[in-house]
């Protein structure tokens, strides 16, 4: 029998160690199946340019991994019983259920509202496709002078911004910030960005936490209201629901717990990878949720699975930063360098350098996911056992 590998969401990190499994399993003894609401690969960091109008390369998922082994299974989750190995699906055709002998759960996050009154009903989110397509439509219809306020100083928040101020010249941008602006950075990264910023004519209020939006307007905790035609909020994320309604052993946002190798703590037939998982890298500290940390997760999964089942040996890499790459426009852009725990040194690179480096980064990212099983060993090595958590005996390999 084969051993049954199923892979939840079909993001960076799913797409990637659905491909890594399949290059490095053979075919005839692992049935890999990817299951995700979407036909083609969404590149979420570049959903602020979506929102701006930009097209994107449709990636579909049927040209990525034609020839691969791996299975498309077009359906949303909508929940995993990890006691019986189940996981329940709809799809066109209705309700189903598919069974694992592995799971990796990839569904990843999508936007938080963080509770804040109004938010839910009147801002737009740049998390996933639906958000950008929807916030896209919306400032096509603002008139010039019209006002744009971005909540959020992080990443997200500094691309959102100074993509509508570079996209839209006529449009009054704002960003609101909880803390000072690029607080994290280094002092020449910090200098960079409001140069930037004020380049794009973009208003900032920093220390100014949301408490409240309203429909053309959003409020802050120090009394000040400020015009908003159109809210933006980009103030975190919070993990997919479904792995806190199982029986897997969770943090209080949701996260699943892991061990090094990505495994559960609770299940050891479950690998949580990129946002979905309570990683800590070094230090100790959680990493943060990105593609940065997602990516080396789906490595890291995807090799502990294979050796595993193959009797190989366990990956032992230490998933580490080496820096912060934020686009600020097509034009502008900063590299933050940082220490392996993500604390900025004093090196950056920015300007129009910058810009083509984060590019490239982007293309490079989407590459790996468009050419999954490219680049690894073409040896392909037999399951010659069960899980190791399972007990079962030794398979015949021949």
């Amino acid at each position: 029998m084969q051993h049954r590998i199923v892979v939840l969401g079909a993001g960076y990190t799913g797409a990637v160690a659905a491909g890594r499994l399949a290059k490095r399993l053979r075919r005839e003894d692992v049935a890999i199946t990817l299951v995700n609401a979407e036909p083609d690969f969404v590149e979420r960091v570049r959903m602020h340019q979506l929102a701006t109008g930009q097209d994107l390369k449709p990636r579909p998922f049927s040209e990525m991994f034609a020839g691969t082994g791996v299975e498309l299974r077009l359906a949303q989750v909508t929940g995993v019983d990890v006691d019986r190995k189940t996981v329940a699906v709809i799809d066109a055709n209705g309700t189903g259920q598919l069974s694992y002998d592995t799971l990796v759960y990839a569904l990843g996050s999508r936007w938080n509202a963080q509770g804040v009154p109004g938010t839910a009903e009147h801002a737009y989110e740049i998390a996933g496709r639906p958000g950008a397509l929807r916030l896209r439509e919306r400032l096509t219809r603002l008139d010039a002078g019209q006002s744009v306020v971005v909540v959020g100083g992080g990443l997200t928040g500094l691309e959102a911004a100074t993509e509508i101020a570079e996209a839209r010249p006529d449009l009054d941008v704002a960003l609101a910030a909880r803390d000072g602006l690029g607080d994290w950075l280094s002092p020449k990264g910090r200098e960079h960005l409001r140069k930037v910023l004020a380049k794009l004519r973009i208003t900032v209020y920093e220390h100014a936490a949301v408490t409240g939006v309203e429909a053309d307007r959003v409020a802050t905790a120090d009394g000040k209201a400020i015009p908003a035609a159109v809210t933006v909020w980009t103030a975190g994320f919070a993990v997919h629901p479904i792995a806190k309604a199982t029986a897997l052993e969770v943090t209080d946002s949701g996260q699943i717990v892991v061990d090094g190798t990505m495994r559960s703590v609770s299940h050891p037939d479950v690998y949580a990878i990129g946002d979905a998982a309570m990683v800590t890298g070094p230090g100790d500290k959680p990493l943060r949720m990105s593609c940065a940390s997602g990516t080396p997760t789906a490595w890291q999964a995807a090799d502990a699975i294979a050796a595993r089942l193959t009797g190989g040996k366990l990956p032992n890499v230490s998933i580490r930063y080496f820096n912060q790459c934020i686009s600020l426009g097509r034009k502008e852009g900063l590299i933050q360098y940082v220490t392996a725990d993500d604390r900025a040194l004093q090196a950056v690179l920015t300007g129009r350098l910058a810009a083509v480096y984060k590019e490239l980064i982007c293309r490079s990212a989407a590459w790996g996911v468009a050419n999954p099983t490219l680049g690894l060993p073409t040896r392909r090595r037999r399951v010659t056992r069960e899980r190791a958590a399972t007990g079962s005996a030794v398979k015949a390999s021949a």
